[in-house]
């Protein structure tokens, strides 16, 4: 079996990245803060691994659609390519606008506009739902007749691009401002001001929005990046689901289906900005923004670094590993981006994700040795962290969150 080469990507943007941060470092320029930067690469981590799950899957959605419904055959040849090219962009321009414009599909692409920063970390905010739904919208591409293959491949090419337009370090690019979707119309993208919302949708090129009227330029004034009404929460789930369960307890409260309907496929504006406070009340009882600790911070950036090499590894080794190795290890990542998630907004409940952290790696060892001398010792383990469980939630917590954490009431969320 051979290596999964896509799985060096990891690497090559973890690169960039590291050289922003060193750029920022250097010239002093406060690009970066710890919680958003963990934030973002916890959401890329996921979506990075699903799609060792399901980017198989849309090839088949495409391969399914050109060989039973393509309006005609197109074949490679350099301006097929550029035809390609063209209608990708165009595709990705609409889709854009109507996520933005559209409650359901805002559900999905909202964890990409939640980050107070705006640097190479905010490129990996991409959710698998967000890669569904982009696939839906590109799905017209195989229907026209596009084979499959031209259009994977170029979709990995394409996508390239929009990830070195999240970023302050580059300023205006002169001549290419009129052709391509530069750093500069991306921050206005990103701006929460008030006349910078819902401009400049484009991916690569920008005369989209100038054909569709929603370019808007850069103007010298200081941009505050994020939602209009900021998340405040580091929760890896609330983070991916919290819009769809404002969706859900507006459309519970509707009284007629023209009403709910309206909510599903109305405008994110016209929903009540107050049901995320009640949601929030409900679901996520406890603290929100407290500082972090020292212990905190070293702890989380050895957890995040080893989920970064956890996730290069079953990407390069993806085709070599079984399905249970592959399940494991997924397993454990997800479980360390929500517990990575709880200590940030340092809910109690974290211990009990170690736990089972602890059990996915103890499985994984019977796995892989499953001589009785090795299954002996995993029960032994197992008998005796249960035996002195509370003993070691003490000890962690202590580490963890101070001498009183140990026995302060746990919060919810």
């Amino acid at each position: 079996m051979s290596l999964n080469i896509i799985g060096w990507a990891v690497p090559f943007f973890l690169f960039f990245i590291g050289l922003e941060y060193w750029y920022c470092r250097k010239t002093g320029k406060n690009y970066f803060q710890f919680q958003e930067t963990i934030a973002n690469l916890n959401v890329g981590i996921a979506e990075r691994l699903t799609d060792v799950f399901v980017t198989g899957l849309f090839f088949y959605f495409f391969k399914y659609i050109y060989d039973n419904f393509a309006l005609f055959s197109i074949t490679p040849h350099w301006y097929t390519w550029v035809l390609l090219f063209l209608l990708t962009d165009l595709v990705w321009y609409w889709y854009h606008r109507l996520a933005h414009e559209i409650n359901l599909f805002w559900a999905v692409h909202v964890v990409h506009h939640q980050s107070e920063d705006f640097n190479y970390t905010v490129s990996a905010r991409i959710t698998v739902f967000q890669a569904v739904v982009r696939s839906l919208f590109w799905a017209v591409l195989p229907l026209i007749g596009f084979p499959p293959e031209m259009i994977t491949l170029f979709l990995l090419i394409h996508g390239l691009y929009p990830f070195f337009i999240h970023t302050q370090t580059i300023g205006r690019l002169g001549w290419l401002e009129y052709v391509l979707v530069t750093p500069s119309h991306h921050r206005v993208h990103h701006a929460s001001n008030d006349e910078y919302l819902d401009k400049n949708y484009g991916d690569v090129l920008i005369i989209w929005d100038k054909l569709f009227g929603t370019f808007q330029k850069e103007e010298d004034i200081r941009i505050t990046y994020g939602l209009t009404k900021p998340l405040e929460r580091y929760s890896f789930l609330w983070q991916h689901f919290h819009f769809l369960l404002e969706i859900a307890y507006a459309v519970s409260k509707a009284s007629s289906w023209k009403q709910r309907l309206n909510i599903i496929f109305g405008k994110p504006d016209n929903l009540d900005a107050g049901n995320r406070d009640l949601l929030e009340d409900k679901l996520l009882a406890g603290k929100q923004n407290l500082k972090m600790t020292r212990v905190q911070r070293q702890y989380i950036s050895v957890q995040t670094a080893v989920s970064l090499l956890l996730l290069f590894m079953v990407c390069l080794f993806e085709k070599m590993l079984s399905a249970s190795q592959l399940t494991l290890l997924s397993a454990f990542l997800l479980i360390s981006l929500i517990n990575t998630g709880a200590i940030m907004e340092q809910k109690k409940w974290v211990f009990y994700l170690e736990y089972l952290r602890l059990l996915i790696v103890l499985a994984g060892i019977g796995f892989l040795r499953q001589e009785a001398i090795t299954l002996s010792v995993i029960t032994l383990i197992l008998a005796v962290f249960t035996y002195y469980f509370n003993t070691v939630k003490g000890f962690y917590f202590n580490y963890l969150f101070g001498a009183e954490a140990g026995t302060e009431k746990e919060n919810g969320g």
